[in-house]
């Protein structure tokens, strides 16, 4: 099972499961994940391979939408269900694959398309931090920024730093080898009929006015907003935007 943190209690409104993205943690949604359980639980995962799941060689969006319906069950069956990037391509596939266990879908700036860039340059980053040389995590964002990652992905990344071990709570090795199934996304034969939510940073261009028919042939009820100025980490980069926007369509 993944490891699951919980926020606040159940209440009328179907809890909400949140599916971070590659190299993120349930912890990085902490603050979002807490505003949001004002009005409905907030149930905020670990993706296998990440911090505190199971490391497992299998990391495709099958497997990763197996775990998420797993972890639905185990909530009750229904959910809301938010996945930001890879997550996003999760929950998607978890959609399509397990439509019923799913009320509504945000996906957060990211498509149901392969992409041709590849973010192993930050695994190799990570895999060449010299742990001899971490008493805290500055000194592994010192020596990330020696390899050229900048000031917001050193502070991100070091949040699956665990110091104390000496070690990632990533699991380096099979992300690396997955890499191209993680850029990829599967043929699934749709629809999900649900209402689906895609939220992208007005400043990124992961979700492209070209994704738009084939992000609707899979989820026809499909409605798109952008959040202005913000990236692709644009949970981080405009919290109160992103709170906003997604609790307005989950209430709806």
């Amino acid at each position: 099972m993944l490891n699951m943190i919980v926020h606040g209690e159940p209440t009328a409104h179907p809890p909400l499961v949140i599916a971070h993205g590659l190299y993120g943690s349930a912890r990085n949604w902490g603050v979002i994940a807490r505003r949001l359980s004002d009005e409905r639980q907030v149930v905020a995962v670990d993706m296998r391979n990440h911090a505190y799941s199971k490391w497992d060689p299998q990391h495709d969006y099958t497997h990763l939408a197996q775990d998420l319906a797993e972890a639905i069950e185990q909530i009750g069956g229904s959910a809301d269900v938010l996945g930001h990037s890879m997550g996003g391509k999760a929950a998607m596939t978890l959609a399509l694959q397990h439509g019923a266990l799913v009320r509504k879908l945000v996906v957060a700036d990211i498509a149901p398309v392969a992409y041709g860039h590849s973010q192993i340059q930050f695994i190799e980053a990570m895999r060449a931090v010299d742990f001899s040389q971490v008493g805290r995590r500055s000194d592994a964002e010192q020596q990330l920024a020696e390899q050229g990652v900048e000031k917001a992905l050193q502070s991100f990344f070091t949040q699956s730093l665990d110091v104390a071990g000496k070690r990632w709570l990533l699991n380096l090795d099979v992300l690396a080898a997955e890499m191209p199934k993680i850029m990829a996304f599967p043929q699934l034969d749709g629809p999900w009929d649900g209402p689906a939510l895609f939220l992208s940073g007005g400043a990124s261009d992961y979700v492209l006015p070209e994704h738009r028919d084939k992000i609707r042939a899979l989820f026809p009820r499909a409605r798109f907003a952008r959040i202005p100025g913000a990236g692709h980490w644009l949970h981080a980069e405009k919290p109160r935007e992103f709170e906003a926007a997604v609790r307005a369509f989950l209430n709806a």
